[in-house]
């Protein structure tokens, strides 16, 4: 089988590792990257030819907004590729259109309310901690120690420091203060989640919300986010059960494919609040969806394979 390795212009490591997954499992791999000039791109694709991409492109134009229409794109050239389609990531990247629809299927999560052109939405039952994000970005993008708010005064400045980064809507949530983790989930029809990961923030200092901003997941050496992944010993089975449960559930009602990233809170009661849903998440060799599925039995070359196979099973039918 031929596959291209799809991945935004600025290399990644991670491209080098599925593409030499691809090859140690016998198949030919070769990468394009998808840069601003949309016309190139889809010549080259047409003219390659592969019998399936993988779909490692996480944004355009430097805008993680706009990755759903590269799978547009990837339809309209009618070629087979790993991930979701652009409506999942559609419905999953905007993050209020993401709570709307879990809120409707009976998902826990946080109590929201959506500020946009100077209208505040859902506001009725919100209550102060908050935390406060820009709705369609990825990665922690815009959340800082500084997003959570205890009073209007804080929630009015932070809106303010986000509407000049950002622009667009504004997401304020309820802040729940407790344990964050990340569940994957493998599969279609038959999904499954595998074992879920803490981030494990016992090492904040004091007085430093327990948050997962941008700087504690990709900046280790800040002391004041200092989180680090773990895979925590001696977590609850029911509380396990209940997130996998939840993370699922996320994954089929958001209708994703293949692979995603479910992240988590759990309140004082253990009960879990879905807070996003992360299609086509990041599949570095040790980093977590990777790491979670090697606890399952799988290798990295195991699991890279699997997504293949799960996506041309998908067409197949």
């Amino acid at each position: 089988m031929k596959v291209i390795v799809l991945h935004d212009t600025e290399r990644d490591e991670v491209v080098n590792e599925v593409c030499a997954a691809v090859r140690s499992i016998g198949h030919e791999a070769l990468t394009v990257a998808f840069g601003d000039d949309v016309v190139m791109i889809a010549t080259r694709l047409r003219d390659e030819a592969p019998d399936l991409v993988f779909n490692l492109t996480e944004s355009f134009a430097g805008k993680s907004a706009l990755d759903s229409g590269i799978a547009s794109l990837l339809n309209l050239l009618h070629l087979r590729y790993t991930g979701s389609s652009h409506s999942g990531l559609l419905l999953a990247g905007d993050k209020v259109l993401a709570k709307r629809i879990l809120s409707f299927h009976g998902i826990r999560t946080p109590e929201f309310a959506v500020l946009h052109r100077g209208a505040l939405e859902n506001a009725e039952e919100l209550r102060f901690p908050v935390i406060v994000k820009p709705p369609q970005e990825d990665a922690s993008i815009g959340i800082t120690a500084a997003s959570v708010a205890h009073d209007v005064n804080e929630l009015l400045a932070r809106v303010g420091e986000i509407q000049r980064q950002h622009g667009g809507p504004i997401l304020v949530e309820r802040f729940i203060e407790g344990r964050e983790f990340y569940v994957g989930v493998l599969g279609n029809e038959q999904a499954e989640a595998l074992p879920p990961a803490e981030l494990d923030m016992s090492a904040f200092p004091d007085g430093v919300p327990r948050v997962a901003t941008w700087s504690a997941k990709w900046e280790a050496d800040d002391e004041a986010a200092s989180g680090r992944t773990v895979f925590p010993d001696g977590l609850d089975p029911g509380v396990s059960d209940r997130m996998r449960e939840a993370a699922v559930a996320a994954f089929r009602a958001l209708r994703l494919r293949d692979y995603a990233r479910v992240d988590i809170r759990l309140d004082g009661g253990g009960e879990p609040f879905v807070l996003e849903v992360n299609p086509n998440c990041y599949l570095a060799r040790g980093e977590v969806f990777a790491e979670a599925a090697e606890r399952t039995g799988l290798s990295y070359e195991a699991l890279i394979g699997r997504i293949l196979e799960l996506a041309a099973s998908r067409y197949a039918r």
